[in-house]
């Protein structure tokens, strides 16, 4: 379904079972002053919904050229998805939800509305953005963060991770390893190590790990309220 006064162009793929509703403007030429007509791209997955008057611009050059939306994505209204973004499976990004150009957020994804995203930030899988943060660092997978001037990590995404049936004893281990990593006394490295010798052989604990290490701006920081 494609809704009325929607506007779709460029080099943009969509896929099956999308719902895309009224003044919707899909594949336009980046906001990037870098970018010189190059021919890339936008591509939609499948079974999404796209609300109106949301913008998803396609990619540059500087970016591996193409911007791409996953399966079962919820994209509300006013929510602007810049140029080269990588949206994961089953996100939600509520009205209003800025992501600036080169973000990437995994699967299951929850940004209430109003959230600012930094240019190049990474968001890890079933992570809970509160409403109105404003992003400016990697958010770990599971983690809640919220602040309206730079977020601040306040916990497990306890609620999601019930809601998708994660095992307690998996989100026991989640949690045991956020004490760990980021409110306890040890150093980053030594902190890894505890939790790898003590849960490493539960993936999402070896997921989180790997998020930290591979971070390029860095994880953002625990909230002291």
């Amino acid at each position: 379904m494609v809704g009325p006064y929607t506007v779709i162009e460029g080099h943009t793929t969509i896929g099956a079972r999308n719902q895309i509703f009224q003044f919707a403007s899909l594949g336009a030429a980046p906001q990037d002053l870098k970018y010189r007509g190059e021919p890339s791209r936008l591509e939609i997955g499948d079974d999404n919904k796209i609300r109106e008057f949301a913008t998803i611009h396609r990619g540059t050059e500087g970016g591996g050229m193409v911007t791409r939306i996953g399966n079962g994505v919820l994209v509300m209204n006013y929510v602007h998805i810049a140029h080269d973004c990588i949206i994961g499976d089953h996100c939600i990004l509520a009205n209003s939800t800025e992501l600036a150009g080169h973000c990437v957020l995994e699967d299951w994804v929850v940004a209430a509305g109003l959230c600012g995203v930094h240019q190049f930030t990474r968001v890890g899988t079933h992570a809970m953005l509160a409403a109105g943060s404003k992003i400016a660092q990697d958010v770990p997978p599971f983690a809640m963060v919220r602040g309206s001037d730079r977020a601040r990590l306040v916990g497990v995404n306890t609620v999601g991770l019930q809601r998708r049936q994660f095992d307690p004893k998996t989100t026991a281990a989640i949690k045991r390893t956020f004490r760990t990593l980021f409110y306890s006394k040890l150093l980053r490295e030594q902190a890894i190590a505890a939790v790898l010798e003590r849960d490493g052989a539960i993936p999402e604990v070896r997921k989180i790990i790997e998020f930290v290490q591979n971070s390029q701006r860095g994880v953002v920081g625990r909230s002291h309220e």
